[in-house]
């Protein structure tokens, strides 16, 4: 008995998931009686959709929101304000067991793959976990999911019966990713699956990750910091500054044609595998503002090299420039 069902099995083409004026504002608590002074601006309005079978990469600094956007997607962190549809249904609104149904549908690879397993759980225990707590099959067909789950992703039975300690990074990942697919779900949220891992591991990782996608249909959004894998695995890519959404355009169109200077940034320290070429850098100037307090206007303008007046006063929309490539720049 298997639990994976066959990419033409899967629906395609539609916008699976829909994100629209999505905030997250994490309280700052002071004083004896613990009173909330302030608010941490982790996410704030940011709107977009991922396609059936696509993968969406979603790029930016470290602390820009990207974790944030992927943990409040499943309701892990409760967001602030905003709507979450996937496949047409309000996740906001669900509750009990029908927010567990859905749960289904969506999981989620951990950044770290030392922590995120249990070190007291044997690696099939740890696979089979969410199989029980949705009721499917008996113990029997539980284990044989779980193994045959191992498998997909290049691992053997015996190692169901291993614990975590035993295992290399690369290894572990793959655990993760195999819990992660144990419930034939349509929607993964991969947080930084690669950013651990060797160089030579984490292309292992990634065309695991394509092969898995295109057998069962899979849907991602993958968050991550490297443009080079963000390249490799994407057909869309969103970047992000300080909570906000400033860049949303095809994989092609993006690394062709970059709009946003930040984007334009980001784009520059990419390494080139010719030493005898050199791509000129960009430097971007001070460090990043405080999401406790954020610049007014465009939140990139302190460190913009093309900022003009109107970018310290009034905050650009995020509008569609040309088609499918929207941009939040009064210059672009």
């Amino acid at each position: 008995m298997s639990n994976l069902t066959s990419v033409n099995e899967k629906k395609n083409g539609t916008d699976l998931l829909q994100v629209s004026n999505l905030k997250k504002y994490f309280p700052v608590k002071t004083g004896v009686l613990q009173r909330v002074s302030d608010h941490v601006l982790a996410v704030d309005d940011v709107s977009f959709t991922v396609r059936n079978g696509e993968t969406l990469g979603l790029v930016g600094e470290s602390g820009c929101g990207k974790t944030t956007i992927g943990r409040t997607i499943l309701r892990l962190t409760e967001p602030t304000a905003g709507d979450i549809k996937f496949d047409g249904k309000d996740l906001l609104k669900l509750k009990g067991s029908d927010l567990k149904a859905v749960r289904r549908d969506m999981q989620i690879i951990f950044q770290d793959p030392y922590s995120s397993l249990d070190p007291r759980m044997r690696i099939g225990d740890s696979v089979m976990e969410g199989l029980e707590i949705h009721s499917i099959g008996n113990k029997q067909d539980r284990y044989q999911m779980a193994v045959d789950t191992l498998k997909k992703v290049g691992l053997e039975e015996y190692h169901s019966r291993r614990y975590p300690h035993e295992f290399s990074g690369g290894q572990r990942q793959r655990i993760g990713i195999a819990r992660a697919l144990a419930l034939n779900p349509r929607f993964i949220v991969c947080d930084e699956p690669v950013s651990a891992l060797d160089v030579s591991i984490q292309s292992q990782v990634l065309n695991i990750l394509k092969d898995l996608q295109k057998e069962f249909g899979l849907t991602y959004l993958f968050i991550a910091h490297n443009l080079g894998v963000v390249e490799h695995i994407s057909n869309r890519v969103a970047v992000m500054y300080l909570g906000k959404m400033v860049e949303l355009a095809d994989r092609d169109e993006l690394f062709r044609n970059p709009l946003h200077p930040y984007t334009k940034a980001l784009m520059s320290a990419i390494p080139i595998p010719n030493p005898k070429l050199k791509r000129e850098r960009i430097i971007l100037k001070g460090d990043v503002p405080s999401p406790l307090n954020p610049p007014k206007g465009c939140r990139f303008h302190p460190r913009c090299p093309i900022a003009v007046a109107q970018c310290a006063v009034e905050e650009p929309a995020f509008v569609e420039k040309k088609t499918d490539h929207s941009v939040a720049c009064w210059l672009a």
